[in-house]
């Protein structure tokens, strides 16, 4: 028998995250992203609060949250700004990686410390050249007694400029293409690291985003992931656990957006009634119902399949690419319904509207996930 209720703790964790996001992340939103600040202070409340790194094992002094938790309440906060709700989650993508394939050891030293104080990491792979292509990453690390010298630029990092401590792709044996990648821990104080300014972009502005040049650097062979050879199956494995989140987080921007459009359409007067009693104007929101609630059903799918233990990368690609397109599409319709309104940055949709864009983009483009969805139907 299928049940899409909540469970008890999963509607607290929701209530909980609808709380936080109406007392201290709606009241600043609008600040940060006129002024770009990263959100410090928001960041830390949410940690006290528990919001930050969910999925944390309890072992290492996480609430060892499942991905279907955190997409859960995630949503919420994205609902009242996505941009800091990238700075809040942030850590998700970079631990992924350390939860999934690092020793004990490893955990230990690098997941249980940032339980105990507030901290961040940022995930390291996207290149000047190289983003869709992952195969394209130019970085290299090669091999010196017990040591990797690592060289290479990254682009559009987020959290660059906070975090403690990088994961890092690179080439250990460029000859062997994705299988020549290795997946490095890479601490924010090694000599070497230099983090760019902070790039202005269109929207999401409250998010840290910085290039990061390694030179030189010296990594000790124990801060490797894995086996050599494994970092491209660690970073792809990595997105299959990230994605329902992301997505998540479209579905709260959306739903936001959806919400201000039908709180308007029926103030706003056309032709002597509310202009939600227009067609072109009700269909417009009705289409905008339907794709969140099955927007929200693939993020939730994704990640419950993978909660349980089971491959989710195709359902996944699903979630991220649907709930993507339809922040999109919702955020460009609400601007449409406001009208001249909707166009002006004193109006709540505008900003939604930039803040949809990155979905698109980052985490694996929408045409990415297509092909991933082609790949998964074709060649399996």
């Amino acid at each position: 028998m299928i049940s899409f209720d909540l469970s008890e703790e999963q509607r607290q964790l929701q209530q909980m995250a609808r709380d936080f996001a109406r007392e201290h992340i709606v009241p600043v939103a609008q600040h940060h992203d006129e002024t770009g600040e990263f959100p410090s202070e928001v960041c830390r409340k949410a940690f006290e609060q528990g919001l930050m790194n969910p999925h944390i094992p309890e072992e290492y002094g996480g609430a060892g949250l499942g991905i279907l938790d955190e997409s859960i309440m995630i949503e919420e906060l994205a609902a009242a700004c996505s941009g800091i709700t990238t700075a809040i989650m942030t850590n998700t993508l970079s631990q992924a990686p350390v939860i999934m394939a690092g020793t004990p050891e490893q955990k230990r030293q690098w997941l249980q410390p940032m339980t105990e104080r507030l901290s961040f990491c940022a995930y390291c792979v996207t290149e000047p050249g190289a983003g869709s292509d992952v195969a394209g990453i130019r970085t290299t690390a090669r091999k010196d007694g017990d040591t990797f010298v690592l060289n290479g630029e990254k682009m559009w990092i987020t959290g660059a400029e906070p975090a403690e401590w990088y994961y890092v792709l690179a080439y250990t044996d460029p000859s062997q293409k994705t299988r020549g990648m290795s997946a490095f821990v890479v601490p924010r104080n090694s000599p070497g690291v230099q983090v760019g300014k902070k790039e202005k972009n269109m929207g999401q502005r409250a998010s840290d985003t910085r290039a990061i040049t390694f030179e030189n650097v010296r990594v000790p062979a124990g801060n490797m992931l894995g086996k050599e050879g494994d970092g491209f199956k660690i970073t792809m494995s990595a997105f299959d656990r990230t994605r329902p989140p992301i997505s998540a987080s479209a579905v709260g921007l959306a739903r936001a957006a959806m919400e201000h459009a039908i709180k308007y359409a029926q103030e706003r007067t056309a032709f002597g009634v509310p202009i939600a009693m227009h067609e072109g104007v009700s269909f417009m929101i009705a289409d905008m119902a339907k794709d969140i609630e099955a927007a929200r059903l693939l993020v939730w799918q994704a990640a419950w399949t993978i909660d349980q233990g089971r491959r989710n990368t195709k359902l996944a690609a699903f979630a991220k690419a649907f709930a993507a397109d339809t922040a999109m599409r919702v955020a460009t319709d609400a601007v449409q319904v406001f009208g001249g309104y909707g166009y002006n940055t004193e109006y709540p949709v505008e900003k939604l509207m930039r803040d949809a864009k990155i979905f698109q983009i980052y985490e694996g483009t929408s045409q990415i996930q297509r092909l991933i969805i082609a790949k998964e139907i074709f060649q399996r």
